[in-house]
Formats: structure tokens, C-alpha cells, sequence
């Protein structure tokens, strides 16, 4: 049984948003799409999933669709089909959220705890619709990245579009300056050269997708500064999570809080594998 796409439907434009981005992308996948709403009442229940399953099958009339009513909060009943869900798609904020908010909360806790990738789908409706034909990857030092590359590769194909794999770097404080990163001075004798990060990071993935046109971006400065240049052109910007052996809730890191908050294209957080 082909596991589907679950999209979090709260009855806001931007959850309504997310519909409409996740009937494409199960489109493209050719996976069934899931509609979740998690609510309290069974009448108010019935109506924001109606309406999200008119706008799925208007948007995509062939995509395989069901859907979900749970009693329990919305980060709980998210977070308990990531093991069995292609992805989960968020809106950027919910119904709930305080105005002034970039990234709704339910949003951010679910991207910060699930085991499979999330999408927040935000931006203008020609980064959400796929206008620009470019992926962008956010590659790092090491191996945190290798199920994100591979996780664009694929987006890339089923887009029919190119992959832009970008590699931020600073010779004071290197690839991902953080609190627990050494100093550059101790890191100097062990640093590749970043275009040779980028080089070992796509090595692989490359060999298997040798048919999606990859650009290579070395950028010399903040990470932060360097994806959302790069997303600005972007129809989907992905970048990798630690995973569950960090912290409960700190996967994301600082520079994907950054992204979650201010990218201006849809952003899929990939746990590593």
C-alpha cells in the first residue's frame, strides 16, 4: 500500500494554501493525498474538511484522496502519521496563530519533531506554483545532509526542473557557525575545500538523477543569507534536520528556524536517516 501525502486542514487561506500544494505534489509523486484535521467539534470539523476536499479535487480531480477528523491537538495528531506519511504540508500559520506571526506554531513544532520530511508551504502564488523550475538544496559539512540531497533530487525529477545545491562557508567560523562548532583556528586543518563539499554531497545522488541539470553554489558568508537569496528564485528550498538523537525540539537549528520563518518559496525540513 502506497503510504500518502498528509496535509494539516485547519479552514485558514493558508492551510487552504497547503492543500492546494500538496494535490500537486501527490500528483507528481502519483501518491494519495490525506486530509488531517484535528478539532473539537464534529459540525465546524465537517465543514473545514468538506471544503478542503473540493479544493483538492478542483485543484488535482485525480489525485486518490481521504481524509481524517482526530479529537487531539494539532501538533500530537500530525506528529503521530509521520511514520506512516510520504511527507506532512503545513500552511504558515493557522486559524490559532497571533497576527504578526511569520510561521504558526503548530507549524514549527511539527517540523521540529517529526520523523519524516515536512514542507511549510509559503511565498506568492508563483513560488507556490511552481513558475521558477528550480529545487534549491542547502549542503553543509559532513554527512547531515545526504537524505536532504537526495530527497531534492527527487523533487527536481518529478518537477522536471533543475537543482541548485548551495554550500555557505566563512573562513572565521566555518560551514554552520553554531555555540558547539569549534573554533575556525581548530578547524582549519580539517576543512574541505567548499567546492569539494559540494562535490562529495552530490556525488553519489548525481550518478543516480544524471538527468537533472545541477548548479553549484559556493557562497561566502552567512548560511542563512545564502538560502534565502537562493530561494528567492526558487519553487522549493530543502534543507536537512538533525534528527531525534538532538534535543527534543532543537533538530531544526538556528538557520532553519531562519528559513521556516522568512524563506520566500515553500520549505521541506528532511530528518537525516
Amino acid at each position: 500500500m502506497t503510504i500518502p501525502l498528509v496535509v494539516g486542514v485547519d479552514g485558514s487561506e493558508t492551510s487552504l494554501e497547503a492543500v492546494d500544494w500538496a494535490a500537486a505534489e501527490a500528483v507528481r509523486h502519483d501518491v494519495p493525498l490525506h486530509l488531517l484535521h484535528a478539532a473539537a467539534g464534529n459540525h465546524e470539523a465537517s465543514e473545514v474538511v468538506h471544503a478542503a476536499s473540493e479544493r483538492a479535487g478542483k485543484g488535482a480531480p485525480t489525485v486518490r484522496l481521504s481524509s481524517e477528523v482526530v479529537h487531539e491537538d494539532a501538533i500530537s495528531a500530525l506528529v503521530g502519521k509521520d511514520r506512516n506519511a510520504f511527507a506532512l504540508v503545513l500552511g504558515s500559520r493557522g486559524l490559532g496563530d497571533l497576527p504578526g506571526m511569520l510561521l504558526g506554531s503548530v507549524g514549527l513544532a511539527v517540523a521540529a519533531r517529526a520523523d519524516c520530511p515536512v514542507v511549510v508551504v509559503r511565498g506568492s502564488a508563483e513560488h507556490r506554483d511552481a513558475r521558477f523550475g528550480s529545487v534549491v538544496v542547502g549542503v553543509e559539512e559532513g554527512e547531515g545532509s545526504d537524505t536532504a540531497v537526495r530527497f531534492a533530487f527527487r523533487e527536481a525529477r518529478v518537477r522536471h526542473c533543475r537543482l541548485v545545491a548551495v554550500h555557505a562557508w566563512n573562513p572565521r567560523f566555518g560551514a554552520s557557525p553554531t555555540p558547539q562548532v569549534p573554533p575556525w583556528y581548530a578547524l582549519e586543518a580539517h576543512r574541505r575545500p567548499p567546492a569539494q563539499v559540494l562535490d562529495d554531497a552530490l556525488r553519489g545522488p548525481e550518478e543516480w538523477y544524471h538527468d537533472i541539470p545541477v548548479s553549484r553554489r559556493v557562497f561566502d558568508g552567512p548560511a542563512r543569507q545564502a538560502l534565502l537569496e537562493a530561494a528567492s528564485e526558487a519553487d522549493l528550498l530543502v534543507v536537512g534536520a538533525r534528527g531525534r538523537q538532538a534535543l527534543p525540539g532543537l533538530q531544526l537549528g538556528l538557520i532553519n528556524h531562519a528559513l521556516l520563518h522568512h524563506a520566500p518559496c515553500p520549505v521541506a525540513v528532511v530528518p537525516r536517516k
